[in-house]
């Protein structure tokens, strides 16, 4: 207890301990070699699943220590790159080296031996005088294929002592071996696995390895090291049968054993020679309880005989000077030590299979012939010289490995992964963008070779990079699909663009790519995989984004049988195919491919198409072809495969296996769905519309399902779209959601069209009945949404609205453009007629089939009518509102509460209540309107409307105030700007770039026109295209004032031109800061400003001029600007809501601002009981300045949207004469008896001229 405790709290610097021979063996030295013949412990084998901890060993070994106890000089190496396990007594001062490699030991050229032979040496580790070895890295090749763990311990030395020494410990499956440092080839000791009978912790971060015979402790740098340690060798020693001693029962058996001098040492090693290795053990009691100095590799090795009983053992990183006790044996030791180099050097069986592969027979770097080296991790074979530079780049880049000298790497596995891959399909990944310039040859230099290497492997810079190299999660994704399957040259392509080998699987059972390899029975994989656990990858950077996509699962489906196929073709199919067309084909799909051949008794297909290959799979409609059912394949080469089958069911699993082959697992719920048509497209979205991703569409009926980037799955419902349009020539197709545009891009033509196709018709209308028309996000028919929309804004007024019949060929050609595609219609006050958009309306509620009320539920309705208890009347009509399809419903309340809003104004429309009904009542229900009994229930819904609807009243109020405002607005413009056009435009001058009398130009300014409407009418006028990088605006400007402001891009024009005095203007010109402003609140991380600026009030509180500029502290933010009288002021001096203030550019001169950059302010109180209106002035210190406040204060007041994600776009407005003549259908009165206004309506009803078919007055 009292030794622990003071090795516990004792931490001593002492320098190495120097020891006569007489303290190192206490026991005497025998001469003859033993009657017993004692065997080695078994080969280690290899563990692939261990390779990857790299942590400290868990293993506690009694206080042995190696030659440095027993020796009574000691001469330690101090050259930086080089050190030694064993030590002797220094007799001369000799250089020492260690050579040694993870990656396997190369063989040494003669010429790196310089003058001055092994028999000048005079010690047993002393290099020549003038002689050198190259250097090399720092383990022996044997012992890191069967490395479990390894790291720093602090070891208790023997005898007691009280101070720990540290060692670099490793761990393999028959050796717990420490050593001096991390850089040494030869340990300080070893001990046998086979005979550790227990490890446990005791005292602080300490743990015990105990053997039969000994005790070994070791300290760990802290508690998780040390039970990591005790865990990985209980791991490592559990089920064994620990051996007293070794018994030629071991598996190994000596070739050679018996004692030997080691010159210098004047001390007896006892020697062991098995196969290809020796060990060296302080005693032969030491050899029998498994306890060891150190074991040297033979396939580096080579013997000289030195002199009458002396040799030497020659390896690259140690000279190892034998003395035998006479001639004959040392004749005896030789002869075994050079059979074992001849056992080591046995193998060239591998590199004879391994140059089977032509590709093989030539070095993978230079092209020299028979290499005799590889880097197993990189799978590619290299000659010697190659090797050398390969080996510069460290075990954690290249694993080099002899091909005749390593035996135990070469694994029948690892020979399969060479002669499966190849340097030729290797280098297929590797080299695929070597520069002619930068290729090497057989004869290039070593710097060249060395450039090239690095570039090679270390950058990665000529691979072939993946397609999903960059996404992290896919790469790991993918890894974790391809193991499964026999592609390995994948697999490596994916390992070196980023895929972590040692990633998660999500599955408890198979928790890595390695377990999943073994569990999926590809061997191949696992090895490759084994040998990549701890690869650095390639750090270098693509030099320009690259496309991040999902990655194709390796198909595992399989299928065959009869189809009938046409002939390829390279553009759209547009006619219908008869059966003389097809040919019958015998269509196998195996292994990710898709063959068809002349008949099932033939081997060689006439076609094939790999599952990669697939872009898109269409399902055709039923007897769009010859045969009933057939599907089409699109390629990435541009090609269409028909194909065609009787047999519905046939048909079915074809469609179903091909698809399941091409989709990634990330979109496999896509194959769960009845598509019409499913495969991978190009697309960008959001705010990064530089790089383009990939993405997994199926299109079914009216709905586009996606597996987007990143996503869960998405439902686009195409009906809904705010808009769909081709652009760009062709190549692009634009679809805009509600607050998002997805850009779906043309990356080959051929099936690219078929999606625009399908997309768009998917997108129209699908026929007569409500749920089939184009619908917003509330579910209403865009056509109703329209037209009510546009009668809220110009028609309320309107006398006879609804009673009025429009001109028949323009309400014609109205119902067939939002009959084709009813988003693509903007109706525009001047280019449509209320009278025409009002009919149009009607007509489409009269056409519709099944009704708005269904054709099964109708009568019931009518029914209901004749309730005289109003409260079960209320009731019944809820509970069939209720029972209305989702898109009857929610149209029937946007109609119902459009005619409520109508008769509210009905002292200007004369459309009451009962008028309405009237109307309504037979073209909702499709009746002859010869009775009122249809009448009766629109006239109860109008009337109840809040009771049945269960409206908010106060929503209501909103409404009814909105209309009323835009009813005063129009009669205010209509006073003050008198039009001159019959649809009541507003005629309006813009001055183009400067105010003068060419610049002008007089514009009809509808009461929805935008400013940037209104820009681009005004170029489109005078003929100028807008640029890229050009920010044409549409400017108020006060000249009085001597200020101006550029109107955000959704704003109404006419609203400014009411507020206009007789000294304002509208100027369209270029924004010339809106590219820096944009810049600006792109790095911004919030929307918010603070500074000093100087202000300025139009006028005191007394109602006197201030007369001067003061600084004061702003801070802006999304709610408020705040001034503050200095930048410590705790509470600000005014406080002013910023979407209230209006914010223009320059100040009067004669206000005399400080500096030029100045802003003008107006804010105006919005409450009605108390209207404020203020004006004053802030001065920037520079442009810039005054730049980033103004970009602050418009991003803010416009939530973000400072200009169009798509630049301005230019759009010609397409004018329609108005038609004057009433055409020939009958008008309803306006005033009159309830029985001429039914006979009116009937007479409406049944009119030919009503449903005639539109003209091409509107083409």
């Amino acid at each position: 207890m009292v030794a622990d405790e003071m090795q516990e709290n004792q931490t001593p610097q002492v320098l190495p301990r120097i020891r006569t021979p007489s303290q190192t063996f206490d026991n005497t030295q025998q001469s003859a070699q033993p009657d017993t013949q004692p065997v080695l412990p078994a080969k280690s084998v290899s563990q692939p699943t261990h390779e990857s901890r790299l942590g400290l060993l868990d293993d506690n070994i009694n206080d042995y220590e190696d030659p440095d106890l027993f020796h009574p000089s000691l001469h330690r190496m101090n050259t930086p790159d080089m050190d030694v396990s064993l030590h002797v007594p220094c007799q001369t001062k000799g250089r020492y080296n260690s050579l040694c490699s993870d990656d396997g030991l190369l063989e040494e050229d003669d010429t790196l031996w310089q003058d001055g032979g092994l028999s000048n040496l005079q010690g047993s580790v002393y290099l020549p005088n003038t002689g050198r070895l190259a250097a090399a890295t720092k383990e022996d090749s044997s012992q890191l294929a069967a490395v479990i763990k390894m790291g720093w311990l602090d070891k208790n030395p023997p005898q007691g002592a009280l101070y720990y020494q540290r060692r670099w410990v490793k761990l393999d499956v028959d050796y717990l071996r420490y050593f001096d440092n991390d850089k040494e080839v030869y340990s300080k000791g070893i001990i046998s696995t086979a005979f550790i009978t227990n490890v446990t912790s005791v005292g602080e971060l300490k743990f015990e390895v105990v053997t039969n015979n000994r005790t070994f402790i070791f300290r760990a740098e802290s508690e998780v090291e040390r039970n990591d340690w005790v865990t990985v060798l209980l791991d490592c020693t559990r089920g064994r049968s620990h051996p007293n001693v070794m018994s030629l029962g071991s598996p190994l058996t000596p070739d050679h054993q018996g004692y030997l001098e080691l010159r210098g040492l004047r001390s007896k090693l006892y020697t062991v020679v098995a196969s290809d290795k020796v060990f060296l053990y302080k005693s032969i009691e030491d050899y029998r309880i498994g306890v060891g100095i150190t074991s040297i590799e033979m396939n580096v090795g080579n013997v000289k005989d030195t002199d009458r009983r002396s040799f030497d053992l020659t390896t690259p990183y140690r000279i190892f000077s034998f003395i035998a006790e006479s001639e004959q044996l040392r004749e005896q030791w030789v002869d075994a030590m050079r059979f074992a180099i001849g056992e080591a050097l046995s193998n060239s069986e591998v590199a004879e299979r391994i140059w089977a592969e032509p590709s093989n027979s030539l070095c993978a770097d230079c092209g020299a012939p028979k290499p005799e080296w590889a880097a197993i991790n990189l799978c590619v074979v290299v000659c010697k010289r190659c090797a050398g530079e390969h080996r510069g780049l460290g075990p954690s880049v290249s694993k080099v490995r002899s091909l005749k000298m390593d035996k135990k790497v070469w694994t029948e596995e690892l020979v399969q992964v060479f002669l499966l891959l190849g340097n030729e399909r290797v280098n297929s990944f590797w080299a695929a963008n070597i520069p002619p310039s930068e290729a090497l040859t057989p004869s290039s230099c070593s710097e060249d070779r060395r450039r090239f290497i690095a570039n090679k492997y270390r950058q990665g810079k000529y691979r072939k990079y993946h397609p999903l190299y960059g996404n992290q999660k896919e790469l790991n994704n993918a890894l974790c699909i391809n193991v499964q399957c026999s592609d390995v040259l994948e697999t490596l392509s994916l390992i070196f663009c980023g895929a972590d080998v040692n990633c998660s699987t999500g599955m408890a059972s198979f928790p890595t790519p390695l377990s999943l390899a073994n569990t999926h029975s590809q061997p191949l994989q696992a090895e490759l995989l084994s040998h990549n656990l701890n690869t650095e990858l390639p750090r270098s950077e693509v030099g320009e984004a690259m496309d991040a996509i999902h990655y194709s699962a390796p198909p595992c489906v399989s299928h065959n049988g009869f189809l009938f196929k046409t002939a390829s073709m390279a553009r759209a199919i547009t006619e219908r195919k008869g059966k003389e067309e097809f040919s019958r084909r015998w269509c196998t799909l195996n292994d990710g491919t898709f063959s068809y051949y002349e008949s099932d008794k033939n081997s060689n297909p006439n076609g094939s198409l790999k599952a990669s290959e697939i872009a898109c799979l269409a399902v055709d409609p039923t007897e769009k072809h010859g045969y009933e059912h057939s599907f089409e394949l699109y390629s990435e080469s541009e090609r269409l495969y028909l194909f065609g089958t009787d047999q519905p069911d046939s048909h079915k699993e074809w469609v179903k296996s091909i698809a399941k082959s091409f989709i990634p697992a990330t979109a496999e719920p896509l194959l769960r769905l009845g598509f019409e048509r499913i495969g991978r497209l190009k697309y960008k979205d959001g705010l990064n519309l530089q790089t383009s991703k990939v993405g997994w569409f199926a299109l079914v009926g009216s709905k586009l399902h996606a597996y987007l980037a990143d996503s869960q799955g998405e439902e686009i419902h195409l009906r809904k779209l705010n808009e769909l349009s081709i652009q760009q020539d062709n190549e692009v197709l634009v679809l805009v959601e509600k607050g998002r545009t997805l850009y779906i891009e043309g990356e080959r033509k051929l099936d690219f069209a078929g999606w625009c196709g399908a997309i768009q018709a998917a997108a129209g209308s699908g026929g007569d009945t409500l749920s089939q028309q184009q619908l917003t996000e509330t579910d209403i028919p865009v056509i109703v949404d329209s037209c009510i929309g546009y009668i809220t804004q110009c028609g309320m007024t309107s006398e006879g609205i609804y009673r009025k019949s429009g001109v028949n060929s323009r309400v014609a050609a109205l119902c067939e453009r939002f009959r084709r595609d009813a988003r693509s219609l903007c109706l525009r006050e001047g280019e449509h007629q209320v009278d025409d958009v009002s009919n149009t309306l009607k007509r489409f509620f009269r056409e519709l089939e099944e009704g708005l009320f269904t054709s099964e539920d109708a009568s019931t309705w009518l029914s209901t009518a004749a309730i005289q208890d109003e409260s079960m009347k209320i009731s019944q009509y809820q509970l069939l509102l209720n029972r209305l399809p989702r898109v009857n419903k929610a149209t029937l309340q946007a109609l119902i509460n459009h005619l409520y809003l109508v008769q509210r104004f009905s002292e200007q429309n004369q459309m009451n209540l009962h008028n309405l009904a009237i109307v309504f009542g037979p073209t909702l229900f499709q009746t002859d309107g010869k009775d009122y009994t249809a009448g009766r229930a629109i006239e109860d819904l109008i009337q109840h409307y809040t009771l049945i609807f269960e409206v908010d009243e106060q929503q209501l109020k909103k409404q009814l105030d909105m209309i009323e405002a835009i009813n005063q607005m129009r009669d205010k413009l209509s006073t003050k700007f008198p039009s001159t056009e019959p649809g009541g435009h507003f005629i309006c001058t813009v001055y183009l770039e400067e105010k003068k009398d060419t610049a002008e130009q007089h514009v009809k300014i509808p009461g929805a026109m935008t400013a940037a409407e209104l820009t681009c009418e005004v170029l489109d006028l005078r003929n100028i295209s807008v640029k890229r990088k050009e920010y044409w605006s549409c400017w108020e400007v006060s000249d009085k004032e001597e200020m101006e402001r550029p109107l955000h891009y959704q704003e109404r024009v006419l609203p400014i031109l009411h507020s206009f005095g007789t000294d304002s203007h509208l100027l369209i010109k270029k924004h010339l800061a809106m590219d820096a402003m944009i810049i600006y609140l792109a790095n911004k991380v919030d929307a918010s400003k603070q500074g000093m600026m100087k202000f300025r009030e139009e006028r005191s509180i007394l109602g006197l001029s201030t007369g001067s500029f003061h600084d004061r502290y702003f801070i802006l933010n999304s709610n408020s600007l705040r001034m503050y009288k200095e930048v410590r002021s705790n509470r600000p001096e005014r406080d002013w809501p910023v979407k209230s203030l209006t914010v223009y550019l320059g100040i009067k001169k004669k206000l005399r601002p400080p500096t030029c950059w100045g802003l003008t302010v107006v804010y105006v109180s919005k409450k009605p009981e108390k209207p404020d209106r203020q004006q004053w002035y802030i001065c920037c210190d520079t442009q810039s300045e005054m730049r980033e406040w103004y970009a602050t204060f418009l991003t803010i007041q416009s939530d973000g949207n400072v200009w169009p994600q798509d630049g301005l776009q230019q759009t010609r407005v397409s004018r329609v004469i108005p038609d004057t003549r009433h055409g020939n259908v009958s008008l309803i009165p306006l005033r009159g008896s309830e029985n001429e206004m039914r006979n009116s309506v009937a007479a409406f009803s049944q009119d030919p001229l009503a449903v005639s078919q539109p003209t091409n007055h509107w083409d």
